[in-house]
Order: structure tokens, then C-alpha cells, then sequence
């Protein structure tokens, strides 16, 4: 079972901020289309999910509810 450990207004942010990398990836050429796009994943998918394994590594915590 994944614990969360990313935080509302982490979250929100991380889907925003995903969608417009996703609109940058969508409006560039070249190898950027593959960097924005693969940061746009993973932005939204960690928000998505509420899990960031980078915060797990790191011991970060914003979510206050599921502390272990």
C-alpha cells in the first residue's frame, strides 16, 4: 500500500504546473517535445496519486493526514 505523503495544495499545483508543461510540450519541436512531455507525466501523475517516490527518498512529508 502507497502511503501519501504529497499534500493538497502540492497536488494542485502539480497538476497545474503538469498541464502546462504538457501545452509547452504540445507547442515545441525537437527533443524538447520528449523533456516537457516526460515532466508533464510526471507532474501529473505524482499529483494525481498523492505519492512522490523523490519526497519518500528524501523523508518529505506535506500530506497531513496519512503520516505513518
Amino acid at each position: 500500500m502507497i502511503i501519501k505523503n504529497v499534500g493538497n495544495l502540492d497536488r494542485v499545483l502539480r497538476v497545474v504546473s503538469g498541464l502546462a508543461l504538457a501545452l509547452g510540450a504540445f507547442l515545441a519541436e525537437g527533443p524538447a517535445v520528449y523533456i516537457l512531455g516526460a515532466a508533464a507525466a510526471g507532474a501529473v501523475i505524482t499529483g494525481l496519486l498523492g505519492w512522490c517516490g523523490l519526497y519518500t527518498l528524501l523523508g518529505i512529508n506535506t500530506c497531513k493526514i496519512d503520516k505513518p
